[in-house]
């Protein structure tokens, strides 16, 4: 915290650099909250034409006599037709919690069920499929742990003929994936990161989509930064195999980019960034310049058509741009790797006017990216200047809290640049609307909008007597009392006065 509380004036660099320290403070901590809320979730897959075929019949629960009865009449039973059919009924009884209860305390109920997975009987072996796949679904994790010796063959079968069955296992795997750590256990050892890896060169897109899905649950337990995304054995890790550059080639735009893979993709990158592995790898992939191209791509399709479903894009699209960039800063990124300065803020602007009209949640994403664009390069801010986008900058400052510490904080990476900055920032609506974000009653606006205001009078000493002139010190007097603005509101003063 830095004070003016002796009157003194401090060297202009001394100040600049104390505002850049706070907001590097505050950023860090941001990064790390939202890295912290990542959604485990789980999906379940169920045939709507299978369902539709057996009568709409509402599911029962099964006690052990009738699960007994299923399972020996799978095995058993004279006919095929009559063996899949007490499965089907085995598979609606699971649908319900109570019965998969009961089935993994069973004695003997899944050996059976894996002995009819490995059945040479395609439709069984389905069926069974199927059964574990409710199983998966629970939300218990005695039940993904009852699943663990089926797990070697769910594995087998990605590298099988049959697209519908990979899928299937795919999201059992999933599942299986989140519930529990003893599973994870069992299926690194198995090989689960080479067969994910395999799986990525199918033509088939459903394949592609639970691959995402199940390498995206698989990126975001607990031990993936330690045990998943890196390991001394190449091959079973994730930046060790060839998932990386692939996960990259099904992001790149064009005419191949299906949005449902490109949107488990997008996440699956967003975690392997996060973990803060080796994003220099992403890079020297081409994960930057890909990105941009994709935010251009995105940009263009919400011109062309307002229902375009690329919002569920956007979100991990931003996240993964946003986080690359503090790793990596655009002057040493040489090459293919540079983003271009004006078509990508450019894009962003488009994007965040969508948000605005369609999903205005996703507006502090499209600033993060722009905050962490304009926090270490000049050309990004005299792109922002250049275009004329302040003002539909300011604009977006009613909409929250949130986007308001935003936007100011872009703002003030434009104003930490320099007089030549702060001149073309001043004058025009931006000290009407300072004035207006000092009387919000959320402290961190205030205070973003007071380090705004004290680079403007630094370096722009106009500024500072258009403020007096405008009532600007009875605007600040409210927020004298308040002990986490008293340094900053007294600083300001002081500096209002003497320039």
């Amino acid at each position: 915290m830095w004070s003016g509380r002796q009157g003194r004036l401090r060297p202009v660099g001394c100040v600049v650099e104390e505002l850049r320290c706070r907001r590097r403070e505050r950023e860090a901590a941001l990064r790390k909250a939202r890295r912290e809320q990542q959604l485990i979730s789980k999906r379940l897959l169920r045939d709507d034409a299978s369902e539709e075929a057996e009568g709409g019949c509402v599911a029962m629960i099964l006690g052990e006599t009738e699960i007994q009865h299923f399972l020996r009449l799978a095995q058993q039973g004279t006919e095929e037709k009559e063996r899949e059919r007490a499965l089907v009924s085995l598979r609606r009884g699971l649908q319900h919690p109570e019965t998969q209860q009961t089935f993994i305390w069973l004695e003997g109920s899944m050996r059976t069920l894996v002995g009819l997975l490995t059945s040479n009987q395609a439709l069984l072996q389905l069926e069974a499929a199927r059964c574990l796949h409710e199983l998966s679904h629970s939300e218990q994790s005695a039940v993904a742990e009852a699943c663990l010796p089926a797990t070697s063959y769910l594995l087998t079968y990605l590298s099988g003929h049959s697209s519908d069955f990979i899928e299937l296992c795919l999201y059992t795997l999933g599942n299986l994936i989140v519930e529990s750590e003893a599973v994870r256990r069992q299926l690194l050892p198995q090989g689960i990161v080479p067969a994910l890896a395999a799986c990525i060169q199918s033509p088939h897109l459903t394949v592609l989509e639970a691959l995402g899905y199940a390498l995206s649950q698989l990126l975001q337990v607990k031990e993936a930064p330690e045990m998943i995304i890196p390991s001394p054995s190449a091959d079973s890790s994730v930046l060790g195999s060839t998932l990386p550059e692939h996960i990259l080639r099904l992001l790149q735009p064009g005419p191949k980019l299906n949005l449902g893979v490109a949107v488990e993709f997008a996440w699956c990158l967003h975690y392997i960034i996060c973990s803060q592995v080796d994003n220099t790898l992403l890079i020297s992939h081409g994960g930057l310049s890909t990105l941009g191209l994709l935010l251009l791509d995105m940009a263009g399709a919400v011109q062309r058509t307002e229902d375009t479903g690329l919002e569920l894009l956007a979100c991990p699209v931003l996240r993964c741009l946003s986080n690359l960039l503090t790793e990596a800063a655009m002057e040493v990124v040489g090459g293919q790797n540079q983003l271009e300065d004006e078509r990508v803020v450019a894009a962003l602007f488009i994007l965040l006017q969508f948000f605005l009209q369609k999903q205005p949640s996703l507006l502090p994403e499209g600033l993060w990216l722009l905050n962490n664009l304009t926090a270490n390069s000049p050309s990004f801010c005299t792109s922002l200047l250049s275009m004329d986008l302040i003002e539909p900058l300011l604009q977006l400052l009613p909409v929250s809290n949130v986007v308001s510490i935003l936007v100011l904080t872009v703002l003030c990476n434009v104003a930490e640049k320099g007089p030549a900055y702060c001149q073309r920032l001043w004058p025009g609506p931006l000290l009407s609307c300072l004035i207006g974000t000092l009387a919000f009653p959320d402290i961190e606006v205030v205070g973003q909008s007071l380090e705004l205001l004290q680079l403007l009078f630094l370096y722009q000493p106009e500024a500072a007597k258009d403020f007096l002139q405008q009532s600007g010190l009875q605007v600040l007097e409210r927020h004298q009392e308040e002990a986490q603005l008293q340094d900053r509101v007294h600083a300001l003063q002081q500096t209002a006065l003497h320039q």
